[in-house]
């Protein structure tokens, strides 16, 4: 009996060290393969018709502004006054009625000068992949620049990438690194799923009719 606990225990010690290999290598790859696409200077980001804006909550749970949001939607409105790009596409979850990332990204982009006419609204953001493949099969966008913080972008433009876009992150101010622990712990398992939904062909939760971007 001991033995059967003894190589049970090997066992499962050795899916976790698997486990902890494929998550750093998972990690490493994603930003290896990206990281001449994304960048904080703008002078680095090429002209284009159209961004992704990925979104996240106004506020954190206790209330407190959210800074990741914050500094997206400035560096959103910066690229956008620069004429590197004349649309926003604003990506977010609306999954309940009190919970709008959409909207308050949209109004918060109006708030600093931009346009209504010149946002676009995806209410089906659920996930960074989700949001991307929209982008493309929904907006039929197949180039664009996507707006977060580096580590988000790395794993959204690798995904863009990976499923034909010809796609550019350009990086939003960063999070304190306490301030973000819990995102940026949270991120390496993602960028591990990435490889997952990839080979699974994992595809957005909602589909939809095309809706055109006018030239």
């Amino acid at each position: 009996m001991k033995r059967v606990i003894k190589n049970i225990f090997k066992f499962f010690l050795l899916l976790l060290v698997a486990g902890i290999i494929f998550i750093v290598w998972a990690n490493y790859s994603i930003k290896k393969e990206s990281s001449t696409f994304v960048s904080y200077k703008m002078a680095d980001i090429p002209k284009t018709k159209v961004a992704l804006l990925l979104g996240t909550g106004k506020t954190l749970s206790n209330g407190m502004p959210n800074a990741y949001f914050d500094n997206r939607i400035q560096a959103a409105a910066d690229l956008y006054k620069s004429g590197k790009i004349e649309y926003i596409i604003v990506s977010g979850d609306n999954s309940r009625k009190d919970y709008n990332e959409p909207e308050d990204m949209q109004l918060a982009l109006m708030q600093r000068g931009i346009s209504q006419n010149r946002i676009v609204m995806d209410h089906a953001g659920f996930r960074t992949l989700d949001s991307v493949i929209r982008a493309k099969d929904i907006f039929g966008q197949h180039q664009l620049v996507i707006i977060s913080q580096k580590f988000h972008n790395e794993r959204a433009v690798f995904l863009a990438r990976e499923n034909g876009m010809e796609a550019f992150g350009f990086n939003a101010a960063d999070v304190n690194k306490y301030a973000g622990l819990k995102t940026n712990l949270r991120e390496y398992l993602a960028k591990a799923k990435v490889y997952w939904d990839l080979l699974f062909g994992v595809q957005p939760k909602f589909g939809g009719e095309k809706i055109m971007i006018p030239s």
